[in-house]
């Protein structure tokens, strides 16, 4: 499947408060976080057209808590994912691309998904190099995921370094849960 960058679209916005809300009624408090992340939820960011979620838990272990209710919903459960800080879902057959990732709440990887999107929002010159890098590899790699993926590296853990940086200068702490 071809990489498309596409422009910033409010809908995305619309799209998440939509699922937010129905992850939000079939988790409950098994859920303690339900976020909007990803590119999607940088406003003025071109994109990916998916609509990343992050759904923070107490435990990834057992999974029966948050699996059931999130397969009752439609969503498929990836359970070969490579990725162990994770547990990864995908959209219901014939609807739009959705990820979902749950994952431990305080973990790192959660803390790194919330702060990467916050300095983003906070710094439009940063997202505006984001895109643009975004744009050029997907044109590089247009046919290959993984090699798109492992292009942006070196810019996202530069970017996390300053947003490390801000993120102790301002105190910064995740807002309150999106949904």
């Amino acid at each position: 499947m071809r990489i498309e960058i596409a422009p910033y679209s409010p809908a995305w916005a619309v799209r998440f408060a939509e699922l937010g809300l129905a992850f939000r009624g079939a988790l409950g408090g098994v859920a303690l976080r339900i976020d909007h992340i990803g590119s999607t939820s940088v406003p003025g960011l071109a994109a990916k057209p998916i609509v990343d979620i992050q759904i923070s838990v107490a435990a990834l272990e057992p999974v029966d808590p948050f699996r059931v209710p999130l397969e009752g919903l439609g969503y498929v459960y990836r359970a070969d994912n490579g990725e162990r800080t994770k547990r990864y879902f995908r959209e219901p057959p014939g609807t739009p691309r959705t990820h979902v990732h749950v994952r431990r709440a305080g973990s790192f990887s959660e803390q790194f998904a919330l702060l990467f999107r916050d300095y983003l929002r906070a710094h439009q010159h940063e997202a505006d190099a984001y895109a643009e890098l975004k744009r050029r590899l997907a044109i590089e790699h247009a046919e290959d995921r993984a090699a798109y993926t492992d292009a942006k590296n070196p810019f996202s853990w530069d970017l996390i370094r300053r947003a490390d940086a801000w993120a102790q200068t301002i105190g910064w702490e995740p807002s309150a849960t999106d949904a």
